[in-house]
């Protein structure tokens, strides 16, 4: 029998993993801001709607990209990169009165790493480490995930992503090039859009609610090393790394996630 989940934001990630629950037997309501994008949800097997977020209001037919599901998957950026002025929090609050009046029962909300802070010391970063965001995305996603888990319509687990990246997306190409890079020294912290879909998967079929994970690869080469290699590896030009400086940054564990799920990483850095 098959099962029903809703995803908000059908984008890079939430795309495949759609294509992927619906080879598992699920049906998937998803969302997209743009009309051109309807088809090819469509053409996947997706019940397609347009959803799209102001500070104000939320435009298009949320109702019916929840109706009848039990689990919501919400994966949408802060959106911080293209429009600095952007407030998440408030686009959030704008849709939880529409999940609380829904169907919805579970939500998995798709979060960052970015909740927690750089040091100079690297610290390694668990679930029970203090979230302490420094940057304005990773402060409106801590104030995100807080107001979905105390809300009581529903439950809710938090799944904080490191560095998002997959063939389409290789890390080696967001440096390449450049010059007096900062914190040579830093542990990578990054993972594979397999990993991803892999990782949601298994928190659905174990029902993994009412909990927060961290979901980064196992291996934390430094930024230098991995970057340089990986940029040799794909033929491109190399980056520079300003030594002088004094690095900062953190090393996000997941061994909380690997216990919970039996889980082993299917790609290594």
């Amino acid at each position: 029998m098959s099962k029903q989940i809703s995803i908000i934001g059908c984008g890079w990630l939430g795309l495949p993993l759609a294509k992927h629950l619906i080879k598992n037997n699920y049906n998937i309501k998803g969302s997209t801001t743009t009309a051109s994008k309807m088809d090819l949800l469509s053409a996947v097997g997706i019940e397609a709607s347009i959803v799209r977020f102001s500070e104000t209001e939320i435009i298009g037919n949320i109702a019916a990209c929840l109706k009848n599901s039990k689990i919501l998957i919400l994966n949408i950026p802060p959106g911080l990169r293209k429009n600095s002025d952007t407030n998440f929090v408030k686009r959030i609050q704008l849709l939880l009165p529409y999940i609380e009046t829904s169907t919805i029962k579970q939500v998995l909300f798709i979060s960052s790493t970015s909740v927690y802070a750089d040091d100079e010391s690297f610290p390694i970063i668990t679930e029970k480490s203090k979230p302490q965001p420094d940057t304005e995305s990773g402060k409106q996603l801590l104030s995100v995930e807080e107001l979905l888990l105390k809300n009581k319509h529903f439950d809710t687990t938090i799944l904080r992503f490191s560095g998002l990246f997959g063939v389409d997306r290789h890390p080696a190409k967001w440096v390449s090039g450049k010059k007096e890079l900062k914190n040579p020294e830093a542990p990578v912290n990054l993972i594979h859009q397999q990993d991803c879909i892999a990782i949601i998967t298994l928190i659905l079929k174990y029902a993994s609610w009412n909990m927060v994970l961290n979901a980064s690869s196992p291996s934390h080469p430094t930024r230098k090393n991995y970057y340089t290699s990986a940029c040799k590896a794909l033929n491109l030009p190399l980056p520079e790394f300003d030594d002088s400086s004094i690095s900062k940054g953190k090393h996000i564990d997941s061994t909380k996630l690997v216990q919970l799920l039996n889980y082993e990483f299917k790609i290594k850095l």
